[in-house]
């Protein structure tokens, strides 16, 4: 599956537009990762257990929009976005969406 950010694929010719393909997941902290969060909280810097886990959020976001997408029969999904949410506290949604299209 080709992804891409822009509106076109580079070299290729869209000839249908299908749909929105969509993947999402909604991830929670917790405590062991919260305590550890405090802590580099008081001292600075970055928190890695978070990065890595909107890291797996977004991988997986991506997976499942590209299933969506598989599932529409699309060769591409361009205009390629991503957007999150708190769903309550210490839960995040991570959304990944764009348009499925057909390529020549």
């Amino acid at each position: 599956m080709l992804l891409s950010t822009t509106d076109t694929i580079s070299g290729r010719e869209i000839t249908e537009v299908l749909d929105i393909a969509r993947g999402s997941t909604v991830r929670a902290r917790n405590i062991g990762r919260d305590i550890f969060a405090g802590l580099k909280n008081i001292v600075g810097g970055e928190i890695s257990e978070y990065t890595k886990l909107m890291a797996d959020a977004r991988e997986q976001a991506i997976k499942r929009m590209i299933a969506d997408a598989e599932r529409l029969d699309a060769d591409a999904i361009i205009c390629v976005r991503f957007t999150t949410a708190m769903v309550m506290s210490g839960c995040s949604e991570i959304l990944a969406y764009g348009t499925a299209v057909k390529l020549k």
